[in-house]
């Protein structure tokens, strides 16, 4: 394992990219355990990237640290990324902790641990040479692609908020790209945050107050150049607008 965190470490430092890893993780287990070793080296954990592929699948989450989020951004430098997926998503702010515990917590629990909503951007990004070039457990280690979350500004009454019936539609330099209701492949954001509480953050001893859980991109990921205006208008959440240039 510890080459391919090396790898991975030295590709963000040089942006040298990878062709790919010369022991890719064998399992699940091993790129979670390359993932949590790469963020400890790169600073605090201050936030979590958590999707699934379908309703009922099993969740998947990656760490966040500290340094590639950004609250209230409209603008952030494209040096930053190799390549530039823009994903509109829903992102829930805790303000209590939700440490390790035998007993799992229940859905209730972790609604009321939340402090906030937020709609959020999270930018997608890699470390090899092409995006999606790699085995899915290559890019998985790689912190399941993230370049950079950038929070929006907090909803009022949340507990309102339908994520199932929530429209978005994505623009980019004013063409509309995606619109949606829903849209999120994972179903029910709330699951996530359950499963995040209870099995997802265990390595990092849980959930932390000040932590952002995204929780999967609500449009897909569409590809922008540098210099393109993103627009996100969510039905009830909201306008948010980025420019990576």
């Amino acid at each position: 394992m510890t080459d391919t965190v090396e790898a991975l470490i030295a590709a963000r430092e040089t942006r040298q990219w990878l062709t790919g890893l010369t022991t890719p993780p064998a399992d699940k287990a091993e790129a979670y355990a390359v993932q949590d070793t790469v963020a400890r080296r790169l600073g605090p954990v201050t936030a979590w990237k958590v999707g699934a592929p379908a309703p009922d699948a099993e969740p998947f989450r990656a760490p966040i640290n500290a340094a590639t989020v950004f609250d209230g951004a409209d603008r952030l430098p494209a040096k930053l990324f190799q390549v530039i997926g823009v994903e509109a998503e829903i992102a829930y702010r805790f303000d209590r902790d939700l440490p390790v515990r035998e007993q799992p917590y229940s859905r209730e629990e972790v609604l009321d641990a939340v402090g906030s909503v937020h709609p959020a951007w999270e930018i997608v990004d890699t470390r090899f040479t092409g995006f999606g070039s790699q085995d899915g457990l290559s890019h998985m280690a790689d912190q399941f692609n993230h370049g950079a979350l950038v929070v929006g500004p907090a909803i009022a009454d949340w507990r309102s908020l339908d994520p199932l019936k929530e429209s978005v539609t994505l623009e980019v330099n004013g063409e509309i790209k995606v619109e949606t209701v829903g849209g999120n492949s994972a179903g029910d954001p709330v699951r996530l945050l359950v499963w995040m509480a209870n099995v997802g953050t265990r390595s990092f001893d849980g959930l932390h107050a000040g932590d952002v859980v995204t929780t999967g991109s609500c449009t897909g990921t569409v590809f922008v150049e540098p210099g393109s205006r993103s627009v996100a208008r969510y039905g009830t959440m909201g306008t948010i607008e980025l420019t990576v240039d």
